[in-house]
């Protein structure tokens, strides 16, 4: 298939090459005719009067010196206008056969792009007969398609999950509201029992808007707050949000929080040590444990949240960082969103940090944060 954009170009490729060609032909034509035009010059003068003997026939010595340089003017005119000619024609063919051929893999990667959509992302250019910088062009071009199509891929997941999450505490509203309005006889008791369902379903769905919200501002964006926070200064204020939860439930917390510098967004790293201390708390169980450390550095601060909990598959570890992912527990589970580990991947990346985690013995999991101090 031959696309205009390539025409084009092969058609400018081969004008320029003709062109170049028709230039030097025409240089090495006036060299030529210059030596000719020399030697004829130089040929020696008879003598006026004198005569010369052609196929028997006496000739004046100057008309036949004359005829000469005539006869040899016109045929190297004649030839040399003629070499120049095929000359001419010849690079024209062979320039605009040999770019049809370079240029087959660019009409190729253009030819696929051209078929692309959402729906045919799959297509890829595979392999080109070339190994040249159009070979590589092909493979950067077959990467980017792979990145496009993982990210489009992830989008696809990522809102089937969100509505699927948004639709349930609504289903939970509209399924209170009509059965209790279907109800002649509810009472106030039923009508403040509905009212409780509904706020708690409203306040999951508000949590769940709120952070959507808060991974799409920080997912790939730059920071827009930079000053130095001190990560045990952090920690603290992230505790008091969740103390009296973690009471409840007996858990037992240990903590070893030296001032840790670290530099940037005061907000998003509350919201990291947040996250992690929710987590731990929520995905913990019943008289478990709760281990936080913050370690100082020269180049990175480091916070580290261990605690017990269900058994979570070393495998399945990189997924929770993915949104709705949970450790031990189903992705419709009603404790939390399923975004608290991929909210502080964004906000950790944001800050040009690192965050791993890995599963304990016995059960529970650690995480482990590190960020700039500068």
């Amino acid at each position: 298939m031959n696309l205009p954009g390539t025409r084009s170009l092969r058609a400018r490729i081969t004008l320029l090459a003709t062109v170049l060609v028709a230039a030097v032909s025409l240089l090495l034509l006036w060299l030529a005719w210059t030596l000719v035009r020399d030697s004829l010059d130089a040929v020696p003068q008879m003598p006026p009067g004198s005569t010369v003997v052609v196929d028997g026939v006496e000739v004046d010595a100057s008309t036949l010196a004359e005829h000469l340089r005539v006869h040899a003017r016109d045929r190297m005119l004649l030839f040399g206008s003629l070499a120049f000619l095929l000359v001419v024609a010849a690079a024209a063919i062979l320039a605009w056969t040999f770019t049809s051929r370079v240029l087959l893999p660019l009409r190729e990667i253009t030819g696929t792009a051209r078929r692309l959509s959402v729906e045919s992302l799959g297509e890829r250019i595979g392999e080109v007969r070339s190994r040249d910088e159009l070979a590589e062009l092909a493979n950067t071009f077959d990467d980017m398609l792979d990145r496009l199509q993982a990210a489009f891929d992830a989008q696809r997941h990522f809102v089937a999950n969100a509505s699927h999450e948004l639709r349930t505490p609504l289903s939970v509203i509209r399924t209170e509201l009509d059965v209790t309005l279907a109800d002649d006889d509810a009472d106030v008791a039923e009508l403040r029992r509905m009212g409780g369902v509904v706020r708690d379903a409203t306040e999951r769905a508000g949590q769940l808007v709120n952070s959507l919200l808060l991974l799409a501002r920080t997912d790939g964006a730059g920071l827009g707050v930079r000053e130095p926070v001190d990560l045990a200064a952090v920690v603290d204020r992230a505790w008091r949000a969740v103390h009296r939860e973690a009471e409840q439930r007996g858990i037992r917390a240990s903590f070893a929080t030296p001032p840790a510098p670290a530099f940037g967004d005061p907000a998003l790293l509350e919201r990291i040590a947040g996250n992690l201390l929710e987590n731990a708390v929520r995905h913990n169980v019943d008289g478990g444990w709760l281990d936080v450390v913050t370690q100082p550095g020269p180049r990175w601060s480091t916070l580290r949240v261990r605690s017990s909990g269900g058994l979570v598959d070393p495998a399945a570890v990189p997924e929770l960082f993915e949104p709705f992912r949970r450790a031990g527990v189903a992705r419709t589970a009603r404790s939390g969103a399923g975004l608290g580990l991929s909210i502080v991947r964004a906000a950790v990346a944001a800050h040009g940090g690192t965050v791993t985690a890995e599963p304990i013995v016995g059960g529970g999991l650690g995480v482990t944060v590190h960020l700039p101090v500068r």
